[in-house]
């Protein structure tokens, strides 16, 4: 085999691999040899087919598999050869002449290809003592945790059915239309439907203009859509609602005591609080984790300014792009509504893919030169988390990470990468810091764009309030 190196231009590469057909004749000897003690043809003793007879019968189909054998096995060797790590699979060139390609198969002309790849850059592990964060942390007042509990506690109410009309804290059984110039609209409307009036669940000035209607009772209201409302095609615009309403209950007493924590499947009354407070120290715990990472990860950014593979970076941008462009074709919005232009968000979001790959290739040997690993048992934990967000089809769900097991090693990322900041936390200098809640949940949009997701960066389409209330399932404590 000649390999030559054709191009060596900053990560890009291009290697030039030549097999000599006696090499592939070679090799295609070998596999005919194997083959006759092996194959049983009709007129001849086992073993005793004639090679020739062979060659003539199988000799294209089995150089074709040398081929291909050759095409899987040269980039590994290649690459391992030279001490590089290849940023993608490499792209492989060759004849599309048919002709040539025949002369190939019947090992009357040499098989040449060529080898186009990105390398990963070399990475320098830096001294991580300058490093330091703040860790804001939030001591949760007994009094939050009450607010919690009394929200659960309002979620499981019992209801009774009463005669009279409805009053705020009333729940509404209730059949409605929508319609917009007369027209009924997508998700306006819903039969059976449960709405607790003074919960804000709808939009402005609807539940107050069921308050005073009673069982059996018609009515039609008259709300406006707000101006910023998510659906473009509703924003704004008056709209109808035809409504009957079917039932009027009153909420039960509302009691935090031992008999609310059993139906919610706890213990008693004390260890409904500690679930509580665990699930609000956990929010706020994320939210934590968040700010020290992103300081970690701007730190590291001022660290490593190494060139980045184009073939990553352009993956990508158009992973962003297509969220960005999804987001604002459903919110009916431009980028001139979101005060910019498609050239300068191209700009942006370019810098934001290119900031995510470095940061990427970095925490990748930095974790690998520390020895992180991901488990099976972490895989699968992951797959499961994954199966239990969709609920009803976790079977369907299950089933195709047991069919697909890139997807599974696409789950190895995210774990090694947290476990990596896991590392480096041990390693760099961090100062807890009392706040507020407040202090903690402040939005820095500039911080935040540079390590949220793609639809959090710049919220090209509002959350779209209900167009119509939907039946609210009871709060569990372990939600």
């Amino acid at each position: 085999m000649q390999v030559s190196e054709t191009l060596n231009e900053g990560l890009k590469r291009e290697i030039k691999v030549v097999v000599p057909k006696a090499d592939l004749q070679s090799r295609l000897g070998a596999r005919l040899e194997d083959a006759k003690g092996k194959v049983q043809l009709k007129g001849f003793r086992p073993g005793k087919v004639p090679v020739n007879h062979l060659r003539k019968m199988y000799g294209k189909s089995f150089m074709a598999e040398i081929v291909n054998e050759i095409l899987n096995e040269t980039p590994r060797s290649l690459l391992a050869e030279r001490g590089e790590k290849s940023a993608t699979q490499p792209e492989i060139d060759m004849t599309e002449d048919e002709a040539e390609a025949q002369k190939v198969l019947a090992g009357d002309a040499d098989f040449e290809f060529s080898m186009k790849y990105e390398v990963i850059p070399p990475i320098e592990i830096k001294d991580f003592s300058s490093i330091s964060v703040t860790r804001e942390v939030v001591d949760i007042p007994d009094s939050e945790v009450e607010e919690q509990v009394l929200r659960i506690a309002q979620s499981a109410v019992e209801y009774e059915t009463k005669d009279g009309a409805a009053e705020n804290g009333d729940r509404v059984t209730m059949d409605y239309l929508g319609k917009v110039d007369g027209e009924a609209f997508e998700g306006g409307a819903d039969t059976d439907a449960n709405l607790v009036l003074g919960s804000g669940q709808f939009i402005p000035g609807f539940e107050d203009q069921l308050v005073g209607l009673k069982a059996g009772d018609e009515k039609q209201i008259t709300v406006t859509f707000p101006a910023d409302y998510g659906a473009e095609h509703l924003a704004g615009k008056e709209a109808t609602f035809d409504v009957t309403v079917k039932e009027v209950a009153s909420a039960g007493e509302i009691t935090i005591d031992d008999e609310l924590a059993s139906k919610l499947g706890v213990e008693n009354a004390e260890r409904l609080r500690e679930v509580v407070r665990q699930q609000i120290e956990s929010q706020y715990g994320s939210m934590t984790r968040q700010k020290v990472k992103r300081q970690l990860l701007d730190a590291l950014d001022e660290q490593y300014k190494i060139e980045t593979p184009s073939q990553l970076v352009d993956a990508e941008f158009n992973n962003i792009w297509n969220q960005i462009t999804t987001e604002l074709e459903q919110a009916g919005k431009t980028f001139e509504d979101e005060e910019t232009t498609e050239d300068e968000a191209r700009e942006e979001y370019m810098r934001l893919a290119e900031r995510r790959v470095r940061l990427g290739l970095v925490l990748s040997e930095i974790g690998e030169k520390a020895g992180v690993t991901v488990s099976e048992q972490e895989l699968q934990q992951s797959v499961m988390n994954h199966v239990r967000q969709y609920p009803g089809q976790e079977q369907q769900v299950f089933e195709f990470f047991k069919n697909n097991p890139d997807a599974v090693a696409n789950l190895r990322a995210p774990i090694f990468e947290e476990k990596t900041v896991d590392h480096l936390l041990e390693q760099i200098s961090v100062t807890d810091k009392t706040v507020s809640k407040e202090e903690l949940m402040a939005d820095d949009e500039e911080e935040t764009a540079k390590e949220a997701a793609p639809a959090e960066k710049k919220k090209a389409a509002p959350k779209k309030k209900k167009a119509a209330p939907k039946k609210k399932k009871d709060e569990e404590a372990s939600e």
